[in-house]
């Protein structure tokens, strides 16, 4: 599922790379729009959530590098209800966390999924990674375990007007159509 490596990849830290990535496939796809559209290869976002997507591409790339670096910092390192570490938001800093972590790593190993040791298992972009290796059914059941926090950080981002609370808010609908459905 490409989308959710597309969706990984935004959520990370915008680094030069990343944005030089970005540039390359929305002018090789013609629009941000296009892109977000021929990587849903399985039509798995609405429309809206397409437009969603592409809105925060166009973002990242209409402005100076250093302008979104700096937003994604003070948006998600520096503001604690920002955090894209999801346990942080049932837990804070906590020792009840770490077996929560350790649970976290050892269900992502139950699948052969090697995460860098250097960031937490709880990281949104390293679990949407994950997400992108699995069926779409235990993508969205992944997912739909999470919605709860999902749904905290996207209200949390949408009051501070972040544009990434549109990023949150279509993976939290994504994992929240497997509790319709239930």
């Amino acid at each position: 599922m490409l989308i959710f490596k597309l969706l990984s990849a935004l959520l990370d830290y915008p680094d030069d790379a990343l944005l030089a990535e970005l540039r390359r496939e929305v002018a090789q796809a013609g629009s941000a729009l296009t892109l977000v559209e021929n990587l849903d290869e399985q039509g798995l976002l609405s429309a809206e959530n397409q437009l969603g997507v592409a809105y925060v591409i166009d973002y990242l790339l209409d402005n100076e590098a250093t302008v979104v670096q700096a937003n994604y910092v003070q948006t998600f390192d520096l503001t604690p209800e920002h955090s894209l570490h999801l346990t942080h938001h049932i837990f804070g800093e906590e020792k009840t966390r770490g077996p929560a972590l350790i649970d976290l790593t050892e269900y992502l190993k139950s699948y052969g999924y090697q995460h860098d040791e250097k960031e937490l298992p709880d990281f949104l972009p390293l679990m949407l990674e994950f997400v992108s290796e699995l069926a779409v059914d235990e993508a969205r059941v992944f997912l739909g375990d999470a919605g709860k926090v999902l749904g905290v950080i996207a209200d949390n981002l949408d009051k501070a007007a972040s544009p990434y609370a549109r990023l949150i808010g279509v993976v939290n609908q994504f994992g929240s159509l497997v509790k319709l459905a239930a």
